[in-house]
């Protein structure tokens, strides 16, 4: 995979990254960070599919990754799953074994309950549902440290690596993570089709006792209650609103 990039192009330079054969890492410095960054590649025909930012920060682990979709809008943002299943992948790789990754419907990551991260998706601006967009990114922030938050006890909702125990100087490993469990979970899609791939996100995600849910073919969520009640969860609202962001910092919620 080629990159179009000038040497001297600002805030980026090349990652110390070990990543599968189709991706391209790169560091992010500065504003606006690893997604804007990617977006902005994507855009101009700079960075074509699999190339990888990340953002160098101790407080998060930001990345993002420009993929090619060959669906119209309104299906291809399923691939939002497929990010959201790598992210999870990679953070249990490297988490206490006993302690599941989970979801909160549809792109807060969830450990040991509470919010650890989340995951977003970007597509072109004035892009149709009926169209073939010409990229997507996906994005993901994870909680490195919450040291300068103060308390811990003040910010329950949320944890971070540091607190649960995970190995120091993960950035550079999970994120080399997060391109193989990617590839890995597209792999899935494209061999075993989309209801497997879907399967494997809605394994994680956190239900109401005696529920069970389904993916429809744009992304939204069915959702079956015990008592036979059937609840429609959309997907374009979290997209466009992440509701684990905070929207003063663009960072994830304490």
């Amino acid at each position: 995979m080629t990159t179009h990039l000038d040497a001297a192009t600002p805030g980026l330079r090349p990652a110390p990254l070990v990543l599968p054969p189709a991706f391209t890492g790169l560091v992010a410095a500065g504003s606006p960070g690893a997604a804007g960054q990617a977006c902005r590649l994507a855009e101009s025909g700079e960075a074509e599919a699999g190339t990888l930012l990340m953002e160098e920060r101790d407080d998060l682990i930001a990345l993002s990754v420009v993929l090619a979709p060959t669906e119209p809008l309104a299906t291809a943002r399923r691939a939002f799953f497929v990010g959201m299943q790598a992210l999870a992948d990679a953070v249990g790789t490297f988490g206490p074994p006993e302690i599941p990754v989970t979801f909160l419907w549809p792109d807060t990551l969830i450990f040991n309950g509470a919010r650890l991260g989340g995951g977003a998706l970007h597509w072109p601006q004035g892009c149709d549902e009926a169209e073939i967009p010409d990229w997507l990114v996906f994005s993901a922030m994870l909680i490195a440290s919450k040291r300068a938050a103060g308390d811990p006890g003040l910010t329950p909702d949320s944890t971070s690596l540091e607190e649960e125990g995970f190995p120091e100087g993960l950035r550079e490993p999970l994120v080399e993570s997060f391109a193989r469990h990617l590839t890995k979970a597209f792999e899935i899609w494209s061999e075993d089709g989309a209801a497997r791939s879907m399967s494997r996100y809605l394994a994680r995600l956190a239900l109401p006792p005696g529920a069970r849910a389904s993916i429809e073919t744009g992304g939204d969520a069915r959702l079956v209650h015990a008592d036979g009640r059937s609840e429609l969860l959309p997907l374009l609202p979290a997209l466009l609103s992440p509701s684990w962001r905070e929207p003063a910092t663009d960072t994830v919620r304490l």
